[in-house]
């Protein structure tokens, strides 16, 4: 009686536990019968960076409550970047990863249709270039002939859609061979499992397979309502064998093109003839991108003005990520309006979470972070394919930075002036310095060392200025006007010390020796500075692996430290000369 009772209760408890997931399990498998597939269009089109868009126009009758079913053959599903469906009007919700019915070796999704199902409705699929390899006399590429459904439908049309210069193909699938790009299936049956492979021979530069890791874009407008546009790419080299041309592509509007490495140095720019919305520009690189490699190109390039619909008020419409013939994964835009401007469309409240405003004390910049981006999302219906901007700005803000600087002048001249025109202590008239060479004077030393120390603040700020502008943190005509101020500056400071330099060598004794231990100093800080910057650059390029990367960073920033400290040494001897 005891093991009854015991078992009982052992069988009570288990149901117990198990009630409560039974409760929540979802019947993905279970769908209304009350419609039928009657049309699908399938196409599969390989994109100049080797990646597959698969498009599903569906057209059905009836109504799908419970969900629209539709799936790959599983392995195709770690392919999958971007999924997204969606009608005429809307984009439609999907789950991704979920069961196709009751069978197993399928990577199917899950559709919500509105109450009244639209007839026609439309799926896109962004795969990786990892389904196209090469060949001897090609390429070759793994696709599922057909979508899978839980229903019949009566009839698909299948369009494989290569780049133009595509010849020689041959389609290789379970239910026969074909050698062409049509294919229509009537009778496609449910739970169709049919993966195919494509064979075709294409020139060189229509595929190049590749990985575009990001793209930066900052867009600057000027206080005219010139607008000038930085794209920063940073791509990986997918193909089998290194890239030595790379094609992007512009907006239809673009002008004055300029195309450069991550090193700054110009490249060779070929700008093809309009193709509807975008602009393809051709880079020839100065040193090519190897197997697996990633490098960084930078294409400047202007837009039409921003017109003035009032007194003080610029409109534009712009197109955030304008059509590409490649895939992004992760994409920015930052918009850079005049100082003093303030935003006015959008309003941050009225769009989604990637929109965000950077506020600092002259300046408002616009950041737009979006991944995943390609051509397919311009078909996709929604609010922000194109963005409306537009900023208030008062033209008495362009005189506010030279008003500054008046200001500034002014002051540091009245300083001067006050200083130079303070009487002199007797004691300080009655100064001698004994220890002076021929020649040589307090004043002279006492100049050298405020001139060199200048001149380390400049250049330093000028690697500052240089670190903002790359960044985009500053306006570009910012940077150029204060960097054009500085290096003037900076060049009259060295004429100055190499003249200074001059006189104490020829007075020989304690200052030539010093200015020489100063000349070796210098020349191997330089030294040090140019392997940092070096060892960067092939750390970006590959070429140096991060271990060793860090060792040989960690060894020439100790030099360079150890050369700052021997020169403020020497500065401060130069001190104690004049004491």
């Amino acid at each position: 009686m005891n093991r009854i009772f015991a078992a009982l209760a052992l069988s009570l408890l288990m149901l117990a536990v198990l009630l409560p997931f039974t409760l929540n399990i979802k019947p993905v498998s279970a769908q209304n019968d009350d419609y039928s597939i009657q049309n699908v269009d399938h196409q599969v089109e390989v994109i100049y960076s080797g990646n597959v868009v698969i498009r599903e126009t569906i057209t059905v009758t009836g109504q799908a409550a419970s969900g629209f079913l539709m799936g790959f053959p599983y392995k195709y599903g770690s392919h999958i970047l971007k999924g997204v469906a969606f009608d005429s009007t809307e984009t439609l919700p999907m789950n991704v990863g979920v069961q196709l019915g009751n069978r197993s070796g399928f990577y199917g999704f899950e559709i919500t249709l509105p109450e009244q199902s639209p007839e026609t409705f439309t799926v896109i699929f962004v795969l990786s270039n990892d389904l196209l390899s090469s060949t001897s006399s090609g390429y070759s590429l793994d696709f599922p002939a057909y979508p899978s459904f839980t229903k019949d439908a009566t009839r698909c049309n299948v369009t494989l859609s290569l780049p133009a210069g595509a010849s020689e193909v041959s389609v290789t699938k379970p239910d026969g061979d074909v050698n062409a790009t049509s294919i229509i299936k009537d009778n496609l049956s449910a739970f169709t499992y049919s993966p195919a492979v494509a064979t075709f021979s294409l020139p060189d530069g229509f595929i190049q397979q590749m990985d575009v890791k990001s793209l930066n874009r900052v867009i600057t407008v000027y206080p005219a309502g010139e607008i000038r546009v930085s794209d920063d790419f940073r791509i990986t080299n997918k193909a089998a064998k290194p890239a030595t041309m790379i094609q992007l592509d512009l907006p239809s509007n673009a002008s004055e093109v300029v195309g450069k490495d991550e090193f700054g140095k110009t490249l060779r720019l070929n700008v093809a003839s309009k193709n509807g919305p975008i602009t393809p520009a051709n880079l020839t690189l100065i040193s090519s991108i190897g197997i697996g490699q990633s490098s960084e190109f930078t294409i400047e390039y202007n837009l039409p003005n921003a017109p003035s619909d009032q007194t003080s008020r610029f409109t534009f419409n712009l197109d955030l990520f304008p059509v590409s013939n490649y895939f992004v994964e992760e994409a920015s835009v930052q918009i850079i309006p005049p100082e003093g401007a303030h935003f006015v469309t959008p309003r941050i409240f009225e769009v989604d979470y990637s929109f965000s405003v950077v506020r600092e004390l002259f300046q408002e910049t616009l950041e737009i972070k979006r991944a995943g981006v390609s051509y397919v999302d311009h078909e996709v219906p929604k609010e922000t394919a194109e963005l409306q901007v537009a900023y208030d700005h008062n033209p008495l803000w362009l005189s506010v930075r030279p008003t500054l600087w008046v200001w500034a002048l002014s002051i540091v001249g009245s300083v001067i002036v006050a200083v130079w025109r303070r009487p002199k202590s007797a004691t300080q008239k009655k100064l001698l310095v004994p220890r002076l060479s021929a020649g040589l004077s307090p004043d002279n030393v006492r100049a050298f060392i405020e001139a060199y120390e200048e001149r380390r603040n400049i250049t330093h700020e000028l690697r500052v200025l240089r670190a903002r502008a790359q960044k985009g943190k500053i306006p570009r005509n910012y940077y150029k006007s204060q960097s054009k101020t500085l290096e003037k500056r900076l060049d009259a400071l060295s004429k100055n010390i190499n003249q200074l330099k001059d006189t104490f060598r020829h007075a020989g004794s304690n200052y030539g020796q010093l200015i020489r231990q100063l000349d070796t100093a210098e020349n191997d800080l330089n030294k040090a500075r140019t392997s940092i910057r070096n060892a960067e650059a092939k750390h970006r390029t590959g070429e140096l692996p991060i271990d060793e990367y860090k060792k040989a960073l960690a060894d020439y920033q100790r030099q360079k430290e150890k050369l700052e400290l021997q020169i403020n040494g020497i500065l401060l001897r130069l001190r104690e000369e004049i004491r």
